[in-house]
Order: C-alpha cells, then sequence, then structure tokens
C-alpha cells in the first residue's frame, strides 16, 4: 500500500520550482547584474564611500583648478596647462562618474542596457584621460628639467594642444567599439552588483582587454616611471657635479628633497592603478570574480587617485600654495588684503636677489643670455642666493 502525499504539499512543491524556473529572468530587459549583495549594511557603506570620496575629489580639484586658471609664479605655460588637464580629468571623475554609477547601485531593477553601455564608456574614456594626463605631466616635468634649453621648442603651443588633445580624444577612440550597441558591439556591458559600477564585460573579449592595457595603461605607466627615473637621476648627478660646493650633509638633504617628490608620484601612480588593471586581466583571462570587497576597492581606487593626485602635484608646492592663500586672503579677509601684500613684498626671495644683482650692469659680462652656463651670466651675490 503507497504512501499517500497530502495535496497542500504537493501544490507547495509545485509552487517551488515554478519559481524557481523562472528566477533567472530579468523583468524590464536592463543590464545583467552580477552576483553580489543585493542590500544591507555592505551596500549602504559602499554607496557612503562613493558618495565621500566624489565629493572629496570635486571639492579639492575645483580648487586647483580655481588657483591654476592664472598664472601661477614660477610655472611656466605648459606646466600650468597639463597640471590643468590633469585636475579637469580628475574632477571629471566625480562629474560623471560618480553620478553615472549611484544611479545603478540606488535603483532597485537593475539599469537597462543602453544606460549601462553609456556609463561603461564614459567611466572607462575619463579613466583613460585621467592615465594620459599624468603621463603628460611627468613627460612635461622630463622635458623641463633634462632639456631646458629646448623646453619652448620641445613643447611649443602646437605639440601642447597635440599632447593635450591625445590625452582626452585617445582613450574615447580606442575605447568607442564600447558605445557599439546590438550586433555591433564587441563587447558586452554589467552592472557589478559587488563594486556599483557600469563596466565592460572584458571577460566576454580577451582579446580587445588586453589590446586596451598594452594600449592605455601600459604606454602612461612607461611614461611615468621613466620620466621619473630619469628625474631622479639628474637630482643624483646634480649632487655629484656639486661634491665640492658645499658640505655632505647639505647634499644628502637636496637628494632627500628630490626622493620626497618623485618617490610618491611613482608610488601613487601604481598603488590606485594597479590593482584595477591587475582585476581587469584576471578577470579577461580566467573568466572569474575576485572577493566583493576587492572588486569594489580595486575599481574605485582610480577615482581616489582624482583626490590623492591633489597633494602629490599641487599642495605640496610652495608656489602653488602661495597663491592658494592670497586667494582665501582676497576673498575671506578682504581688511586684511592690504596688510598681508605689503608682508609679502617684504620677503626677500631668489627672485629678487637675482633680479636686483643683474639690474647692476657693470657686474654683468658683454655677451648675450643665450649662453648654456648660469655661472658666466649672473654676478657672484646671485650664485650665493641661488
Amino acid at each position: 500500500m503507497g504512501t499517500r502525499v497530502p495535496p497542500l504539499l504537493l501544490l507547495l512543491l509545485l509552487l517551488g520550482s515554478v519559481r524557481g524556473c523562472g528566477g533567472g529572468a530579468r523583468p524590464g530587459g536592463g543590464a545583467p547584474r552580477e552576483p553580489g549583495p543585493a542590500g544591507g549594511g555592505g551596500r549602504r557603506l559602499k554607496i557612503g564611500i562613493i558618495c565621500a570620496l566624489g565629493a572629496l575629489v570635486m571639492v579639492s580639484n575645483g580648487a586647483v583648478i580655481a588657483v591654476i586658471a592664472s598664472a601661477v609664479a614660477g610655472w611656466s605655460r605648459s606646466s600650468r596647462l597639463t597640471l590643468l588637464s590633469l585636475a579637469a580629468a580628475d574632477a571629471a571623475l566625480a562629474l560623471l562618474v560618480v553620478p553615472l554609477n549611484l544611479y545603478g547601485g540606488l535603483a532597485a531593477p537593475p539599469p537597462p542596457e543602453p544606460y549601462c553601455r553609456a556609463a561603461a564608456f564614459v567611466n572607462s574614456s575619463v579613466f583613460g584621460a585621467s592615465l594620459y594626463s599624468l603621463a603628460g605631466v611627468s613627460l612635461e616635468r622630463y622635458v623641463a628639467v633634462c632639456f631646458p634649453l629646448r623646453h619652448a621648442r620641445l613643447l611649443g603651443r602646437r605639440r601642447l594642444a597635440l599632447l593635450l588633445a591625445a590625452a582626452w580624444l585617445g582613450p574615447a577612440l580606442l575605447l568607442l567599439p564600447v558605445a557599439l550597441p546590438g550586433r555591433a558591439a564587441v563587447l558586452r556591458v554589467r552592472f557589478s552588483a559587488a563594486a556599483l559600477l557600469c563596466e565592460p564585460d572584458y571577460a566576454s573579449n580577451a582579446a580587445y582587454a588586453g589590446l586596451l592595457a598594452a594600449a592605455i595603461f601600459c604606454p602612461a605607466a612607461a611614461a611615468v616611471t621613466f620620466a621619473n627615473l630619469r628625474l631622479w637621476q639628474a637630482a643624483r648627478a646634480q649632487r655629484r657635479r656639486g661634491d665640492g660646493a658645499g658640505p655632505r650633509r647639505l647634499r644628502l638633504l637636496q637628494l632627500d628633497a628630490a626622493s620626497r617628490v618623485l618617490v610618491p608620484v611613482v608610488v601613487a601612480f601604481y598603488v590606485c592603478w594597479a590593482p584595477c588593471m591587475a582585476t581587469i586581466l584576471y578577470n579577461a583571462i580566467t573568466k572569474d570574480r575576485v572577493h566583493e570587497w576587492l572588486e569594489f576597492v580595486a575599481l574605485w581606487l582610480p577615482s581616489g587617485s582624482g583626490f590623492l593626485n591633489c597633494f602629490v602635484y599641487f599642495w605640496t608646492n610652495r608656489n602653488f600654495r602661495h597663491k592658494f592663500q592670497k586667494i582665501g586672503h582676497k576673498l575671506c579677509c578682504p581688511c586684511s588684503r592690504v596688510k598681508w601684500e605689503r608682508d609679502v613684498h617684504r620677503m626677500v626671495t631668489i627672485s629678487a636677489a637675482v633680479e636686483r644683482h643683474s639690474s647692476q650692469p657693470a657686474l654683468l659680462p658683454d655677451r648675450s643670455c643665450s649662453g648654456s652656463s648660469t655661472s658666466t651670466l649672473l654676478p657672484r651675490g646671485a650664485q650665493t642666493s641661488l
């Protein structure tokens, strides 16, 4: 005699099987959402981190753009424009990347595929522009230090305009296939629930992912590493040439000062960008995903570089801080502006000493200023001040 199954139990089993078969459907035809936390404290914490990061990047780079929009003492035109391009690319991370992806993170259903594809294209293009701008800043510094007499010719107005245009348009052209929808699409796009980010699915085309890494990240990394290494070698050679010009402790301090400027540039670059590229290549090659929080940190670290660059490239510069203080006094303390400017003009600077000594025609030899030796163009007093 067989066992009789209750009808209620049969109905529950049937409903469960139907629900399990239909669970993979995505209403509304949205973009695929990767497995991850659908809600809870972890998701709210990630959204809070993204909002705070966007606010920091926007405020810091907005202040930088306001300061370097006009001339800064001691900065050449090419230096100011390349740094302005870097600050604009970092500000675009907060203005475009953060809002576009917060919508996908806050929306209950996955964002539609056209929206996710457009957001992924904008994200990747802005990240690429930031990478190329970093490389442009390093190359401009290398030319200014290692080729000072040919700096104006090597980085004239036309070449500088081409360099800045390549930094912004190059990544967008390389990533244009990401924006193609339908059958023309080279890569699929997805919304990563772990990183709360619309991104290309690099596992769908590993060859194109490798091409992007070789065309965008590798040239930028090579330019940043080579330029800063050459600048450090130039500082070391300058110390060796001045072996008899001062005490050993002073020469070591000069080399340490160069290291304190150049080493953070290279370290900050690789800390912010290497984990992101490693995660992308790991996903493209193995077609597997890393841990949820590791993916979140790796994919949002390039946005964090927009805040870190403000300290590495701008706030450590004395001329930048001086102009920032001047603008702050003009805006916040208009009553003390006259007194502050009077105190500033009383300070003795190197440029003032050089100008004072060079204004005496009897001390200068009768030759043009096109010579490469500074010691033949400046009097003894100016050399001492330098």
